[in-house]
């Protein structure tokens, strides 16, 4: 009798339950019907795919445009006694040709292909000749020119699958999509009658926070210091901010290292190694890094600069926590970050599969995703819900966990200033940026506002006893409530809206909230061994220190033999046979035969000393 899904679910991944979601997918496509899976990193996509593709008969197809993805996940499965393997541009001339060879003979269950590989002399003809079962298509919105990381090669896989003499299942996954994203990715690959599985896009052990330091070098070793030990992500907006911030991580004595596409192939994938195998658990990177990355016990993300839109915070911040333990994300906010990306922005390389019409539907969509994001760097409500909401969820207003949630607010009544600086915008003609308005407003001496003749206008000083950064809060607490707007371009002014008007003739007031006090902080996290099992810290170090060597004796990342949850699961069980060493989360049969009687003298030595 064939294997079920349970079985294979425990034998291969060490886990009794699927998580949301998970088996709902598994079932559609065993089925034989398509399925869109939208479900948040860490959620374990990879599962979906992977037991039907132990399930079913044929070869499975895996499209990913991430070499590193493919190398983790091929690596995983081969750890866990699945044939699998990799067609990518890493591969010599030779090595794709055996990978061919074994592919004829029917080697593998699953292969991975990036999309621009689909279509390559050789592999294209071997396809029309076997039996493909499924085909799974990772990073799905890839496909949408609406999503945050289009990639026209994506649109070559349906041209592969109308190849083929016989229509495959497909499956779509990603972790990230709105309601465009989603509509687009069904178009575009024809799926048919599909299941769309969202599980939500929550992830309950990140911690989200915004920060808006006067000195964000000082800021940054501050958190960098307080998570000494830890692996982390650093993300920087240019490969030069990259540079520098490493260099300073460095000089400070903590074991930094950089990626981003300036440097070379091979120092690229030597620092990428680094980071994975925790030689150098801290990286500072371009967001060139870290897409498909399977590196689980990566603790902290910080963004040192804003990101272009919620979608790449939301993917990059979750490259933390994908062990399940609490973590967390931070953003280092400026306002000059977000002219930084809108100059990128309005400077990027014209796309030569778009149209001049469909160029300019990107750019105005890109900068109105900046501006959400901006917002987002600026709002006094919940973080969690702010991002949940953009995905289309419906949150809880207050999570309890953000530094929003943690702080003390109070609402106060702008009106009178929202009125002054809305009549600054329009005396000055609806010409200027917020940053011109701001020093009207102030009543300052540039030379720039004495030439251009602001200091005469009946606005100049009229708020020049406020703070700078109130007048910053409201006039963008105004932009979220849509009665100013900043024109798009590489010279953006803002301009008011007709609903400002009953605003401006007293005829509604203007609440907003600011913070009472400083934020209290996160509570001092525990150590994951302490968490789950707290009389048992030792017995995590002794399990890790095992898990390091092993790990360096097969040349794997640790978190290949095992990832902390599980570590903390044995120091909860305790087991000192093989039969209840195979009930920890995340031990299959091989992992048992491979480990378990290393581990196992571990934690029987563990229990007779204690």
């Amino acid at each position: 009798m064939p294997d079920t899904k349970q079985e294979l679910l425990k034998r291969y991944y060490g886990h009794t339950a699927f998580r949301s979601g998970q088996e709902q997918m598994i079932d559609c496509l065993l089925s034989g019907r398509d399925a869109l899976g939208i479900m948040p990193t860490g959620a374990g996509k990879s599962i979906c795919y992977q037991i039907p593709a132990l399930m079913m008969d044929g070869l499975t197809i895996v499209v990913s445009p991430l070499i590193s993805l493919m190398n983790d996940q091929v690596l995983s499965l081969k750890e866990a006694g699945v044939k699998a393997a990799y067609l990518n541009s890493s591969l010599t001339a030779g090595q794709y040709s055996r990978v061919l060879a074994n592919l004829r003979r029917g080697e593998y269950r699953l292969i991975y292909v990036a999309p621009e590989r689909l279509m390559g002399e050789g592999f294209v003809e071997l396809c029309r000749e076997l039996p493909i079962s499924l085909i799974a298509v990772d990073e799905a919105h890839c496909v949408s020119q609406w999503g945050q990381d289009f990639r026209p090669s994506y649109l070559r896989i349906l041209e592969f699958v109308q190849s083929l003499p016989k229509k495959p299942v497909i499956g779509a996954f990603t972790a990230t999509a709105t309601e465009q994203v989603r509509e687009d990715i069904l178009r575009i690959l024809q799926l048919r009658d599909p299941l769309t599985v969202q599980t939500g896009f929550d992830r309950p052990n990140l911690f989200f926070s915004v920060k808006r330091p006067s000195d964000k070098k000082a800021e940054l070793l501050s958190l960098v210091r307080e998570r000494t030990g830890k692996s982390g992500i650093v993300y920087c907006s240019t490969r030069k901010e990259v540079e520098e911030i490493c260099a300073l991580l460095c000089e400070q004595g903590f074991p930094a290292t950089r990626y981003h596409a300036g440097l070379s192939d091979t120092e690229r994938r030597q620092n990428q190694e680094d980071f994975v195998f925790d030689r150098r658990p801290l990286m500072v990177a371009t967001n060139a890094f870290g897409m498909g990355i399977d590196k689980s016990n990566v603790s902290f993300v910080i963004h040192y600069q804003v990101p272009k839109n919620i979608e790449s915070y939301y993917q990059e911040a979750g490259r933390a926590g994908r062990d399940g333990e609490e973590a967390d994300c931070v953003l280092l906010y400026s306002p000059r970050d977000v002219q930084i990306q809108r100059f990128l922005i309005t400077h990027s390389e014209a796309n030569p599969d778009l149209t001049p019409e469909q160029q300019q539907m990107v750019l105005k969509q890109d900068l109105q995703r900046l501006k959400k994001i901006a917002f987002y760097g600026t709002t006094n409500d919940c973080l969690r819900s702010f991002m949940l909401s953009y995905f289309g969820d419906r949150p809880k207003v207050f999570c309890g966990k953000c530094s929003n949630c943690l702080t003390q607010f109070e609402t106060i009544d702008a009106t009178v200033p929202a009125q002054k600086i809305l009549s600054c915008i329009l005396r000055t003609g609806q010409r200027y940026g917020r940053q011109t308005i701001v020093e009207v407003l102030k009543g300052g001496r540039s030379e720039r506002l004495m030439r251009a003749g602001l200091c005469e206008q009946s606005t100049y000083g009229i708020m020049k006893d406020d703070d700078p950064q109130r007048i910053r809060h409201i006039l963008q607490c105004l932009e979220e409530a849509g009665m100013v707007e900043t024109t798009p371009g590489e010279y953006p002014v803002l301009k008011v809206l007709p609903s400002c008007k009953a605003l401006l003739r007293g005829e509604e007031t203007f609440r907003v909230k600011i913070p009472k006090s400083k934020p209290e902080g996160r509570p001092p996290k525990k150590s994951a061994s302490a968490a789950v099992f707290p009389e048992a810290p030792e017995l995590m170090e002794r399990l890790k220190a095992l898990r390091l060597t092993l790990a360096k004796e097969a040349k794997v990342p640790v978190y290949v033999i095992f990832t902390n949850a599980s570590l903390a699961d044995m120091c909860r069980r305790r087991p000192t046979t093989r039969e209840a060493f195979l009930e920890v989360s995340g031990v299959g049969e091989r992992k048992l035969r491979q480990y378990g009687d290393r581990f196992l003298e571990v934690l029987r030595a563990f229990e007779e000393g204690h």
